[in-house]
């Protein structure tokens, strides 16, 4: 990231090829929508390459992306928000729980997880998804939150519970 923050930015391509599955995957699984995830990966990436000069030379890359991520998916929701009073597509939850159905048992057990994931709140489904998904360490995640490991530990504990207890009242229906 040093070499593309002082202008060489054929290295910003080094970057894309190591990291831009990871953060469509994260973006993937905030949106639920895949088509939207894409656009928003090349946000990401856009936005490396304009702010490339806010990159604290030394600091971890990992983090200073996911919060970048983080930042074009708050502002992709912000705009949703405006546009439509909410955050959850219901007829896009529903083709994906339809394309879900026509799989087996194993489907529709990852659709009712995927349901139970978007009843949480914002920031419980974003630490589920950097820590469960994205596989990121509590450090890391903490480090990205600006807040401590023990608070990050407590934090997914009770996002887990709140996911736990919405994926078995789907499951009753």
């Amino acid at each position: 990231m040093e070499a593309v923050k002082g202008g060489n930015l054929q290295q910003a391509s080094i970057l894309f090829d190591r990291y831009h599955s990871r953060i469509f995957n994260f973006l993937a699984r905030l949106t639920l929508d895949r088509p939207m995830a894409e656009d928003l990966t090349q946000n990401v990436f856009l936005r490396l390459i304009r702010y490339r000069n806010s990159y604290r030379p030394g600091s971890k890359f990992m983090p200073w992306i996911y919060q970048m991520a983080r930042n074009v998916f708050a502002d992709h929701y912000q705009s949703a928000k405006n546009k439509r009073m909410g955050f959850v597509d219901v007829e896009n939850v529903m083709n994906v729980m339809e394309e879900k159905e026509e799989s087996r048992a194993q489907d529709e057990r990852e659709a009712l997880l995927h349901q139970s994931l978007a009843k949480l709140d914002a920031e419980q489904r974003e630490l589920l998804v950097l820590t469960r998904f994205q596989h990121m360490k509590y450090e890391e995640v903490a480090e990205l939150m600006n807040t401590t490991v023990a608070n990050i530990k407590v934090k997914v504990h009770r996002a887990i519970v709140k996911l736990r207890e919405h994926y078995f009242e789907l499951e009753k229906i």
